[in-house]
């Protein structure tokens, strides 16, 4: 049932002109950042404290000797996979470009992650691209897939390939029946890079079962275009997923599954390319008037009510999807990035707006209510006037829930990289900051974090620096953030 501007805005005056928070986390403050409450102390003060810290988030950011991760006092990392420097079981060196990833409990006190390997283009210019393992692959053109990575309990680790000869798996998201869908962030057909085959879907590997691996199949019903992340809302069964894109900007989704459908392991795979009816966003405010891009939104506690279109060409054979619908039909936000299921509804990226979007900003948080149609925006970050400098955040990305409270975010903006968390009323501290240099002195360069997810027991945050692909484990004395 569509849910129309009048229901919305009859309900919005109800609550209290729509600014009803969902979820467990709470507004950001902006322009451009809100600093925890920590920012006055010293690297120094902390260590000799012995790491104790009783405000907000951890304390400073202790710079790394080995010029990788710099932590907060009573944090450690290890290096779990090292992009051509640990191997496979196969042998070959660990590919590059880490990206999505997700913890699932293994067997015997195992941890099975998985991880996306972002490659794009041609197979031949990846110097450690995805192997083609034999029965894994699906287009042996292409350098990207995905990893499974199992860490033991003394600590030993073993990766092997669940999917090769896919392109540019960025994000994707875990399921509730303990699998994951990797996203493909392309729109390349066949012939383009030399590939053999359509690229542009989502793909589903199973972390513990190798053999269900076998012959992967895209799951043509999610749709094709430049998938970023996918949820999946165990109640109801729908799909939904984001779309990095611009020109015009991309388009949040949603698949709804056919009558009878139910989900499991393996389910995916037997769906006919047209199963189901995937679905566009369209928003409209409190006033009942119709919103044309996310960007719109300048306050945190934003609400925006949500309807539904049909796409009428989900695997695009001529036009994009997100180009079949004209202005007035659709909403659309630029850099729909990471995705995560918590409190009953869906956490929502938009990394950044620059000059193709009514207005700037340098990251969005929302919450869809799929039970109310609502988006709700929790997290705002006004344009950050100096990257270079440390202690101001911008470009969020893939996101996680936190066991302690809030939001643990992995940063793909400009200059300075950082994992950072965002307690319940909206107060953001720091976790880590990438030290990994990959420019020149003279110009620094620091990669982007990726694949940011706690371990089933919540002692370990796992996250990687995609280049040049390092997975990384940080334990420490986590605890409740305060709101």
């Amino acid at each position: 049932m569509s849910l129309t501007r009048r229901d919305f805005t009859r309900s919005s005056a109800i609550t209290g002109a729509g600014v009803a928070l969902a979820g467990s986390v709470g507004a950001l403050a902006t322009a451009p950042n809100a600093l925890a409450a920590t920012e006055t102390e010293t690297a120094e003060t902390a260590s000799e404290q012995g790491g104790h810290h009783h405000g907000v988030g951890y304390g400073p950011l202790i710079p790394d000797p080995d010029g990788i991760l710099a932590l907060p006092a009573g944090f450690r990392y290890e290096i779990i996979t090292y992009s051509g420097r640990t191997r496979l079981e196969s042998g070959e060196f660990t590919p590059s470009n880490h990206d999505g990833t997700a913890a699932f409990e293994g067997r015997r006190g195992t941890t099975l992650l998985v991880n996306n390997h972002e490659l794009a283009g041609p197979r031949a210019q990846w110097p450690h691209p995805v192997p083609l393992a034999e029965g894994l692959v699906y287009d042996p053109a292409a350098a990207g897939g995905c990893t499974v990575v199992e860490v033991r309990r003394g600590g030993e680790v073993a990766e092997w390939v669940g999917i090769a000869g896919t392109a540019t798996n960025c994000a994707g998201g875990s399921t509730p029946w303990g699998t994951w869908l990797t996203c493909e962030e392309t729109e390349d057909k066949a012939g383009k890079n030399g590939f053999t085959k359509d690229h542009g879907y989502v793909f589903e590997v199973d972390p513990e079962d190798r053999r269900a691996n076998r012959d992967p199949r895209p799951v043509k019903a999610f749709g094709r275009y430049a998938h970023e992340a996918v949820v999946i809302d165990p109640k109801r069964g729908h799909a939904y997923l984001t779309e990095d894109a611009s020109g015009p900007n991309g388009l949040f989704y949603r698949w709804v599954p056919p009558t009878g459908f139910r989900h499991g392991r393996g389910k995916l795979r037997t769906l006919a390319d047209d199963a189901g009816v995937l679905q566009a966003f369209k928003c409209f405010d409190s006033g009942g008037r119709y919103v044309d891009d996310l960007s719109r939104a300048t306050r945190t506690g934003t609400v925006y009510g949500v309807d539904w279109v049909d796409v009428p060409d989900r695997d695009a054979r001529t036009v994009s999807v997100r180009k079949q619908f004209t202005d007035g039909q659709v909403t659309r936000a630029r850099k729909l990035e990471g995705m995560w299921w918590a409190d009953g509804g869906a956490y929502v990226v938009s990394s950044y707006a620059r000059k193709e979007s009514p207005v700037q900003h340098d990251g969005q948080v929302w919450f869809y209510d799929p039970g109310r149609r609502t988006l709700t925006l929790k997290v705002l970050l006004g344009v950050n006037p100096d990257p270079a400098a440390d202690g101001a955040f911008d470009g969020p990305d893939n996101i996680t829930v936190s066991p302690y409270g809030g939001l643990v975010i992995a940063e793909d903006g400009e200059g300075v990289q950082h994992l950072f968390g965002a307690t319940e009323s909206g107060r953001t501290y720091p976790i880590a900051r990438n030290e990994l240099n990959i420019g020149t002195p003279e110009e620094p360069e620091y990669s982007e974090f990726t694949g940011v997810t706690f371990s089933p027991d919540g002692r370990t945050l796992f996250a990687n620096i995609q280049t040049p692909g390092i997975m990384l484990a940080i334990t420490g004395p986590w605890k409740r953030q305060r709101r």
